[in-house]
């Protein structure tokens, strides 16, 4: 099955994504074993190379956050599970919600001078999409905190 070009710049933001999480592009590259460009052209919107899947396993399990899986999940109609007890349980969620106001500012910053002349481009695009995905990341660690909440205080029971 070929992927969608719209999958493509999906798989291409949690490439981003990973990679930033994990230290940018040198360290990436040192944790996965590839030079720092190759690991530039997997996240680069322009170029056709992606992410190969041992350096998917390295850094994913590097950064204990499943991007890029959740995203070929998705691609397969399926949904990863949250894991244990990954010690989300102690993030501080007054700054997480901190954290989604700030993106969600940029990007109503960002939609706001990609519309400026009325088309949106492929770049604007991009830029408006990493700060959603900054969002989104932000979102999923409020909820998942939430959760763990509501579990420790229903004692696990639905």
């Amino acid at each position: 099955m070929a992927i969608s070009e719209a999958w493509f710049h999906r798989l291409k933001a949690a490439t981003r994504d990973l990679v930033k999480v994990c230290g940018g592009v040198v360290r990436s590259g040192e944790v996965a074993g590839y030079s720092k460009t190759e690991v530039g052209r997997w996240q680069s919107a322009t170029d056709t190379d992606i992410i190969p899947i041992p350096a998917v396993l390295a850094l994913e399990a590097d950064s204990g956050r499943a991007f890029v899986t959740a995203v070929m999940a998705e691609l397969n109609d399926r949904r990863l599970g949250e894991p244990g007890a990954d010690g989300r349980e102690a993030a501080s969620l007054a700054r997480t919600h901190a954290e989604i106001s700030r993106a969600v500012g940029e990007a109503s910053i960002q939609l706001a001078i990609a519309q400026e002349d009325g088309v949106i481009t492929p770049t604007e695009a991009e830029k408006v999409d990493r700060v959603y995905a900054d969002a989104e990341r932000w979102l999923g660690d409020a909820r998942q905190t939430l959760a763990n909440a509501r579990v420790r205080v229903v004692g696990g029971g639905r």
